[in-house]
């Protein structure tokens, strides 16, 4: 039997993906819940209203907190941007004080991050060392690591800058109807680089950093970058259907927000997952197209 892995957000698309995984490999596992718990390996908890008992993540190999409010859901009203980071700094912080009283030898804290870390860099390269970005979703990141990173004094943090996912219930969600109907088509121009990553090296990604104990930022994004044209352009192809209906900026601005639009439709930020490359890890599907002929299979 391999150790026990600890994990919150296990609930969401990636969550139940990785938890699936992880017992697939002989892992034992035991869910952080906000519900009753319905099962011996669930464990309720109640971030921000009280503390999580330490005990639950003694003798644990590793945590992995997952979830947050979904930067889906549109338009980001100023509510509901309070609720983007909350939903993301309250949990962690619960975590963080938990793994502080078991003190130094506590389990390896991996912590949901994303690569919106970068916001909009036109023309540069970024790997886990660039700069944050100055968006919204930018300095959500900055402040949900600097979160996880107080755990550092007593374990290895790393910190997961996820992609956009490709797949149905992922960044292809919205996409899909439009490219049905045969109106999908350049979003604000559609030449900026869009991160991307499959389902699948999503979760064995994870894996890799768990089970080579990595620290520090990771970029999870495929290897060969891609524009918003390229996805767009290889949804639409696998269809059947025509790519041609252009979005100017403006549009995207005035239906969603400048916040959204920016840190996700329009932002352009060519990443590259340095990290997992120099630690020997092998994507599954090194392309969009390959990810995208993967996601409409699932």
């Amino acid at each position: 039997m391999k150790p026990r892995i600890v994990i919150s957000g296990g609930s969401g698309l990636i969550g139940s993906a990785l938890i699936t995984a992880l017992r697939e490999r002989g892992y034992d596992i035991t869910q952080l819940v906000r519900r009753s718990p319905t099962s011996g390996d669930e464990v309720q908890w109640n971030p921000g209203a009280a503390p999580l008992d330490p005990m639950i993540l003694d003798g644990a190999a590793a945590v992995i907190a997952l979830g947050g409010a979904s930067v889906g859901r549109l338009p980001w009203t100023k509510k509901y941007k309070h609720t983007l980071l909350d939903s993301r700094l309250t949990p962690t912080h619960t975590v963080v004080s938990a793994l502080k009283e078991l003190g130094p030898g506590a389990p390896h804290f991996i912590s949901a991050s994303a690569v919106g870390y970068f916001g909009s860099a036109p023309s540069l390269e970024l790997d886990e060392d660039a700069a944050a970005g100055t968006t919204f979703l930018a300095q959500l990141c900055v402040a949900w690591e600097a979160a996880a990173r107080e755990a550092e004094p007593v374990t290895d943090v790393a910190l997961l800058r996820t992609a956009p996912v490709i797949h149905p219930q992922g960044v292809l969600k919205p996409m899909l109807l439009l490219t049905k109907l045969g109106v999908a088509g350049p979003l604000g121009g559609g030449k900026q680089y869009m991160p991307w990553i499959s389902l699948a090296d999503e979760v064995n990604a994870i894996i890799h950093v768990l089970e080579h104990r990595i620290s520090g930022p990771v970029n999870l994004a495929g290897p060969k970058p891609a524009t918003a044209n390229d996805l767009g352009r290889a949804l639409a192809h696998q269809m059947r259907r025509p790519f041609w209906f252009p979005t100017p900026q403006w549009v995207l601005k005035l239906a969603l927000s400048t916040d959204a639009t920016e840190s996700l439709l329009t932002a352009d930020a060519r990443v590259t997952p340095e990290v997992l490359s120099r630690s020997g890890f092998t994507f599954q599907h090194a392309d969009v197209d390959a990810a995208v002929v993967a996601a409409l299979e699932e």
